[in-house]
């Protein structure tokens, strides 16, 4: 569908800037919209992740183009806004050029990254046909690795090759082809669903907080503090105190507080917990 010539194609060029962002933003929120019917697809790929990660596998987008460049902005988000280790969750972006069509390339690239059967990987393509994507994800499938597939043609080779196809129909691109406009947005917001609603399942948010924040500056340091503060109702020197003996993890720091626990009693009782907050403080968890 992003190949065909939009409805209004022939106009745009008369529109003035106003009419052309106008026509768009309706395209963008219709995007938008179309993900809301793959949902029950998404929270199916949420929970099956969650489930591989759960039992020490790790996540890997595979795709090329803006597929490829927007699974490796969700990839590099995901330590900074959830604090999980940085190889957790890896891009492999076979860039654009010849290298989408390149299937040994994309062969190559899944069996360097030692795919096990506890991985799960989402390969991401708008047409759902890129060859450098469907060859990593044969090598997936055949590593026994959980495979999700994220494409905006339903129907596509990626979709039939998938254990879950996620496939959002946001048809003809306001620029035919172009599909870093709504497909893009797309892919986007499904990606961000998936990777936070993996990482809300695993307990590295708590409250909606980033409870997993990394004190890399002043203003992470700050929302540490004010996200510690707000969950445990603590005084801003005792969350200070809090926060410096457990060495800036504001999970630690909340149990802590919460449960009067000193430091290497928290820290053991986190990880007990796989890191997860509300397991760590007794609490039941969904998922």
């Amino acid at each position: 569908m992003s190949e065909k010539a939009h409805p209004r194609a022939d106009e745009l060029s008369s529109l003035t800037t106003l009419q052309l962002l106008e026509v768009m933003q309706a395209e963008d929120r219709r995007a938008v919209d179309a993900v809301h019917r793959i949902l029950s697809q998404a929270a199916r790929a949420v929970d099956g992740i969650s489930d591989r990660l759960r039992a020490g596998g790790r996540l890997h987008y595979f795709g090329a183009g803006t597929s490829g460049r927007l699974a490796a902005l969700d990839a590099a988000e995901c330590p900074a806004t959830f604090g999980v280790a940085d190889g957790l969750v890896q891009a492999h972006d076979a860039g654009d050029g010849e290298a989408e069509d390149d299937a040994g390339k994309g062969r190559d690239e899944a069996r360097r990254a030692g795919l096990e059967s506890r991985d799960a990987v989402v390969g991401i393509s708008a047409s759902g046909s890129t060859a450098y994507v469907l060859a990593a994800i044969a090598e997936a499938r055949s590593a026994g690795a959980l495979v999700v597939g994220i494409s905006c043609a339903p129907g596509s080779p990626l979709g039939a090759a998938a254990d879950i196809a996620i496939e959002i129909e946001t048809g003809p691109e306001v620029i035919a082809g172009s599909t870093r406009l709504k497909a893009g947005t797309a892919q986007k917001v499904t990606l961000n669903m998936i990777s936070t609603g993996v990482f809300t399942r695993l307990g590295h948010t708590y409250h909606g907080r980033m409870v997993g924040v990394v004190g890399a500056n002043e203003k992470l340091r700050g929302r540490a503090a004010r996200l510690v503060g707000e969950l445990t109702g603590a005084s801003h020197e005792e969350v200070a105190n809090a926060l410096s003996d457990a060495a800036g993890n504001a999970k630690v720091a909340i149990l802590m507080l919460r449960c009067g626990l000193a430091e290497e009693e928290a820290r053991a009782r986190l990880t007990s917990a796989n890191g997860d907050l509300a397991r760590a403080l007794g609490e039941a968890r969904v998922g």
